[in-house]
């Protein structure tokens, strides 16, 4: 096994002690409710290479890009299933043993701009090469920001009409922007919400409505902060509790419904407005410590990163019910 893997298989212990509870309002009930049809795995991906999905991004046309979090890959993955490796980010000099709390090096969060343009966070614990990388199609990846290196980089976001990247930090507990030309970041909030309380705390990041959304993986919470008409991060507010080992989630298409994954349980959520969640999809579906999810049109996609599972990380795609 490769020191990279050794590693990750500790880190995975820490998160399964950490998540391991199943959330108050899931469970086998609430799983009938499911808004879906026909979940299936579409792809299996080769943990060996360290292909764990940690973060993912859709196309227009059906293809999903991810992060491959233990192999410091990016790749896509077609409509059809097939698997293509875009960049492989350079090691770093020390093998990414001083990487805060996780102890290897990874690549993270993940979006893509209109014209194809992918940005994402790659952690090290390397002042060198901890920061906001970028890939234009058909080119080499470069790192546009640097980022703390005693932080961890996690969740990334674009917002489109102001042209700003925001990215979360795991381990500082703060949420970052910095425009998609690069540059330096500036810390955008550090409220004591988004804080960790021992392993992992502000996560999965969204732009929706004029708000930064965020989720607290130890707190289980999902955050809302709105964007003030000078910039400036407004007063969080806490929009849904009870959310164990939360990682990533996405909004559904209907008002402020969301959807997010559960890491340690293996399980989405679906988040109603209110605050209140039920289970949808579990180990049952193919779930594998689920990182990730995103929705196009009546699609789902959730990549499962397998980290405590050990036993095959997987693209789940499936349909809403109308």
């Amino acid at each position: 096994m490769s020191r990279t893997l050794r590693n990750l298989t500790v880190a995975s212990a820490v998160l399964l002690a950490v998540t391991g509870a199943v959330a108050s309002t899931g469970g086998a009930a609430a799983a009938a409710a499911a808004p879906k049809t026909g979940p299936r795995v579409s792809v299996h991906f080769d943990l060996a290479k360290g292909q764990t999905p940690e973060n993912i991004a859709l196309a227009p046309n059906g293809d999903a890009y991810v992060t491959f979090a233990a192999g410091r890959q990016v790749a896509v993955v077609s409509r059809e299933g097939t698997t293509r490796i875009l960049a492989t980010l350079p090691a770093p000099a020390d093998g990414g043993i001083h990487t805060p709390v996780l102890g290897f090096p990874l690549t993270v969060g993940i979006v893509r701009a209109h014209d194809g343009t992918l940005y994402f966070l790659y952690a090290t614990g390397t002042p060198d090469l901890t920061g906001v990388w970028r890939l234009r199609p058909g080119g080499e990846p470069q790192r546009i920001a640097a980022l703390p290196a005693n932080g961890l980089p996690n969740g990334l976001a674009l917002d489109a009409r102001t042209r700003t990247l925001y990215l979360t930090d795991s381990v500082l507990g703060t949420i970052s922007r910095v425009p998609v030309t690069g540059g330096t970041p500036t810390t955008w909030s550090a409220a004591p919400e988004l804080a960790s309380t021992g392993f992992l705390g502000a996560n999965g990041l969204k732009i929706h409505k004029g708000a930064v959304w965020a989720t607290n993986l130890d707190k289980g919470t999902v955050l809302r902060i709105p964007i003030l008409p000078d910039g400036r991060a407004g007063r969080v507010r806490t929009e849904a509790t009870g959310l164990q080992g939360i990682d990533d989630f996405a909004f559904t298409g209907r008002g402020e419904q969301l959807l997010a994954t559960l890491n340690g349980t293996s399980q989405v959520a679906l988040v109603e407005p209110d605050g209140g969640h039920s289970i949808v999809l579990n180990p049952a579906d193919g779930l594998q410590n689920p990182t990730s999810v995103a929705v196009r049109g009546d699609t789902l996609y959730v990549t499962s990163a397998a980290y405590v599972t050990a036993e095959d990380p997987n693209l789940l795609r499936l349909r809403f019910r109308s």
